[in-house]
This record gives structure tokens, sequence and C-alpha cells, in this order.
């Protein structure tokens, strides 16, 4: 895997300060692709610090990997902005920002004394981004994680097998998902800046932006009123859109079929396309069902998905994934192994492409983790290690504040910091 570098090179968002007042997933999930977009991110934490640095650690007294995945390429300061000094301060650090972001729970930043009113008193070039859990109406108290926003955004109803439970997804389209969302909202806002001079508030649900990526179950809710949909292997329908197991969703029937040596992972997931289904019959061994009008067109073939991947499975199960893939690639056969995280943290195609990526850290010694997905051709990313609780305190409040050197010992002695 290659090693992350310090390299200066100019960025996309080189000159944007923004100040990140987020915790856990969702927030530091968006404030890290704007630090690797080149954003100066100062990360405000409590003095205790973001409760990740010590959830789920896998080493002791060491900030956990949880913490260390999302908050590489920031500044850390610690501040106690429930005292009065620490809201003089984060009056000044609102004032030379251009970005801030929070996620706390409804109102709390208002009970800080920092409304929206008043943030863009202070400065009325900010953008002001909030991730919360719901919109308004009666969801707007509730706590949201990861998996109830799965829940309310139309995730789970729509996962799992059709004889099973609802279940969650292991993408984290609750907390990361709503995070490029946030990003893709404050980018808008700063371009709007250019013109109106003005910042504005951003505003993204949890909920709102799992419903967003289950868009294309919302229109089968639809298509439901004319009749079945062909596509799913369901063989009933009510009034719901059902959970259909593996199907693809789309107009191309796919499936995951089995592998050898039949391990949990061994499968690889087969798009059949009109034009697929010769090539595919013949690799399976059966070339007359492409001349069969009971299966040479894809009408003939809907009804009876279910057979069609179990006559592919009967063939692949006697073969590797790989190999599975190769023959149906040759083909031209839309495909993909199922990758367990296993493989994917050792694939040497995603480290060279910047997705699989070892980061130095001064504790650690080193980490692993997921480089970025923007690919800028004249904004590169160059993934740093996240920073230690503070390490910034004297950096931002002496050198860029101008506070002296006996309050920055004064505000750490008195709780301040």
């Amino acid at each position: 895997m290659p090693t992350a570098t310090n390299a200066r090179t100019a960025k996309a968002l080189e000159g944007v300060r923004v100040l990140d007042m987020t915790h856990v997933q969702s927030g530091p999930s968006a404030t890290q692709l704007l630090a690797w977009l080149g954003a100066d991110v100062v990360k405000l934490e409590a003095p205790t610090g973001d409760i990740t640095r010590k959830q789920l650690r896998d080493l002791p007294d060491v900030d956990s990997l949880y913490f260390t995945m999302l908050n590489c390429n920031k500044r850390s300061i610690t501040l106690n902005t429930k005292t009065e000094r620490g809201k003089e301060i984060l009056t000044e650090l609102i004032r030379r920002s251009d970005v801030m972001v929070e996620n706390f729970g409804p109102g709390a930043v208002d009970r800080m004394g920092f409304t929206w009113d008043r943030i863009k008193e202070i400065n009325p070039r900010i953008v002001y981004a909030s991730i919360k859990g719901f919109g308004d109406g009666p969801y707007t108290a509730f706590k949201a994680y990861e998996v109830v926003a799965q829940a309310m955004g139309g995730s789970m109803s729509t996962t799992g097998f059709e004889d099973g439970p609802p279940l969650a997804t292991g993408a984290q389209i609750g907390d990361s998902g709503t995070g490029i969302h946030v990003v893709a909202g404050i980018l808008a806002a700063l371009f709007q800046r250019e013109s109106t001079g003005r910042g504005q508030r951003v505003n993204v649900a949890m909920q709102h932006a799992v419903l967003n990526l289950c868009r294309v179950k919302l229109r089968d809710q639809q298509r439901l009123a004319h009749g079945p949909l062909a596509e799913y292997p369901n063989e009933d329908f009510g009034d719901e859109v059902p959970r259909s197991g593996n199907a693809s969703g789309g107009g191309q029937p796919g499936w995951a079929v089995k592998c050898a040596p039949g391990g949990p992972n061994d499968y690889v997931y087969v798009i059949v396309q009109p034009v697929g289904w010769k090539p595919v019959s013949e690799l399976i061994g059966r070339p007359e069902l492409a001349e069969d009008p009971d299966w040479a067109t894809p009408q003939a073939r809907l009804p009876k998905l279910g057979k069609m991947f179990q006559l592919i499975e009967e063939w692949s199960s006697t073969l590797p994934k790989w190999e599975v893939l190769e023959r149906l690639n040759a083909h031209n056969i839309p495909c993909g192994p199922i990758l367990s995280t296993r493989e994917i943290i050792e694939d040497a195609s995603l480290a060279a492409n910047g997705m699989v990526v070892t980061v130095p850290h001064p504790e650690r010694g080193e980490f692993v983790t997921v480089g970025s997905p923007l690919k800028l051709s004249d904004s590169p990313v160059d993934v740093v290690a996240s920073p230690l609780l503070g390490e910034h305190n004297e950096e931002v409040f002496v050198g860029e504040l101008g506070l002296g050197d006996e309050e920055l010992r004064l505000l750490k002695s008195n709780g301040v910091i």
C-alpha cells in the first residue's frame, strides 16, 4: 500500500476555514471531505474530546480507528463553550471562519447562545451547516443513529429477503451518506456567496438523505398501482414494495450466485442483459436455451428469474469466484465478485488508486484507512493523520487569535480548554 505524504500542492478549497463542531460520524465524515479538498478544518472539541476517540479501541490509550478514520487532515483545538470565556473565544472563531458545521441534538447550539441570527450577526458571510436526524415535524426530537435513519428513510423495509426481517445495510448511508449531502450543500452555498456576498444556512436531515438514496424504491411504490413488479423475484405483491433479496432493482435482472468452495463471500453478482443471455447459456452448458421460446426473450425469462439464476449457480458453484469473473467478463457480461473486508483492505488496485492508504500516526505508528473517493486533477489529496486532542491549541489560540501564553495556561487550568 502507498504511504500518505505531506507534499504541498494547491488545493481546491485552499483559503476556506471550516469550524468543525461535529462529533461521531455524520459530521466528521463531511468535514474530512472538506479537509481533503483543501479546506483548513479546525475541529473544536470539548476538553474531554470527541467521544469516538475512546470508542471501539483496538489498542489501549490511543485514539480509536473509529476516530482516526473520520478525522484525517484536520487540526484539533479544545474549548468548553459553556464558560463565558469559551463563548467569547467561540465568537472569535466564528468571525474568522467561512464555514461552521455541527451535528449536535436539535437546539443545542442555540442554547449555547449561538442562534443562526446571532451567528450571521457575528459573520454575515459564514455558511452554517447542521446535520440533524429529522426535519421539522413529529420526529424532530427523536434521537438519530445510523440504523434509525435507515429504518425511517425507506432502506430497511426494502432490504433483506421476502421471508425474513428488515435488514440494515453495511454501508453507512445514514451517517456518511448524510455527510456527503452536507458537503454538496456547503459547496453550493460557498459558490452562491461569490455572487451574493452572503453566507447561508444549510440543513440536512439523516432521514432525508437516506430517502434520497432510496428513491428507486419510491418509484417502485408508485409502479405497484399498475400491477406486480415483473423484474422482482417475488411471487406475491401487496400494496408496499417488498424485500427482494439480491434483485438488482433495475431494468436488468441480477443476483448473487454461489461459487466454489462455498465460503461466506464466495459469490459473484451477475446481471443478465438481453444481449448477454446467449453467451450465458453457452457458459453454463445450456446453449439450447438461447433459442428456446420459453427462455429466449427477457419477457419469457422474467417470470422465472429464480430458475434462471439457479441454472447459472449450478455452473458457478463449481468454480472459484475469480474464475467465474474471468469467464463472464470475457463475454462482456456485467458482474462483480463479492469482496470481503479483508479482500478490500488487501486489494492492490484500491491501494494504487489511493482508496486504501497507510497513514503514519504519532501514537499508533500507522493505520490503514479509506482515502478520498473525490479525484480532482488539480487538487490531489494527501491523507495525513487525525490530530491528537488539543494538538493545535497553541497554534490557533496564540498564533492566530493572539492570546498570550499566560492566558493559554490559565485557560487550561480553569478548564476552558
